[in-house]
């Protein structure tokens, strides 16, 4: 053909900007020779070296061929699926070919594994066994590790309530410190300003447990009164708990302790109880 037209196919080109290391890949990827190719049989095919038939055929210039002609009958095949073991068994082959299929959906075909020596692929498998116990051991000791850090910022948080609760229960503050500091819930505690054990968090979190241990915001949110208007009932008596809490000495006793499930008993609390206040509340929520 022409010079100028066979030099124009013949020239690569590339980005000035791309590494050294970057073009060596690139030469070296580009001067592999390519996969060998394994079609995954749709229809009957005959053999045109031994006239046999087989899942797979290697096709040449003459016509396909079986796994057994082609000199592949040695492989095992690994479906495809995980690509680190396949990317070991196909590196640690001698021999190895690409398993495709046609796909007539898309018009196209589509691969569907490699063909690996035995010993390839069982060092492989191996291989990938000690990479996931290995991963196992060190999850184990993060999680170890994060449970440690989550213990002593519950228990600095707890530490934290107290000394801007005074009146508030060790056993609430631990419980409060516990369920607003769990890793993942999202709840205040995990904020930056909880980290950073911010007053306002810290009252934030305390305000959210005295709503829903102490008053009737669930009972009133059960009942169908939309969250704003529960929260506005219930504002004054959460109100006066903190206040109450706040100027209670941090050597006064309270009242009463809580009972298995943290909900309070009087506790220095308004005489009327939280059931009576529910009971009280609805009956003032209209009737759809």
């Amino acid at each position: 053909g022409d010079p100028d037209i066979e030099r124009a196919y013949r020239t690569h080109w590339v980005s000035p900007e791309l590494s050294e290391a970057k073009r060596r890949r690139l030469a070296d990827r580009q001067a592999k020779p390519p996969d060998l190719v394994v079609v995954w049989a749709l229809r009957e095919w005959t053999c045109t070296s031994c006239s046999g038939t087989g899942e797979f055929l290697f096709m040449e210039d003459a016509g396909p061929l079986c796994l057994g002609c082609a000199d592949l009958d040695g492989l095992v095949y690994l479906p495809s699926g995980d690509a680190t073991l396949s990317r070991r068994a196909k590196k640690g082959s001698g021999l190895s070919a690409v398993v495709v299929r046609f796909s007539r959906a898309r018009g196209r075909y589509e691969r569907q594994g490699v063909l690996v020596e035995e010993e390839a692929l069982q060092l492989a498998e191996q291989a990938c066994l000690e990479d996931e116990e290995a991963r196992r051991r060190r999850r184990g000791r993060a999680e170890a590790t994060r449970a440690e850090a989550d213990v002593g910022f519950q228990a600095a948080f707890a530490e934290a309530i107290r000394r801007e609760f005074p009146g508030c229960p060790a056993e609430r503050a631990r419980a409060i410190a516990s369920h607003a500091g769990a890793r993942g819930s999202g709840r205040v505690g995990r904020t930056a300003a909880g980290r950073a054990l911010d007053a306002e968090a810290i009252a934030l979190a305390v305000a959210a447990s005295v709503r829903h241990i102490d008053t009737s915001d669930d009972e009133l949110l059960m009942a169908g009164v939309p969250r704003t208007e529960a929260r506005e009932r219930v504002r004054a008596e959460v109100r006066k708990i903190l206040d109450l809490w706040r100027s209670q000495g941090a050597g006064e006793a309270p009242a009463s302790g809580t009972d298995g499930e943290g909900r309070s008993g009087d506790q220095g609390l308004p005489q009327q109880s939280s059931k009576a206040t529910a009971r009280a509340s609805l009956k003032k929520v209209p009737q759809g």
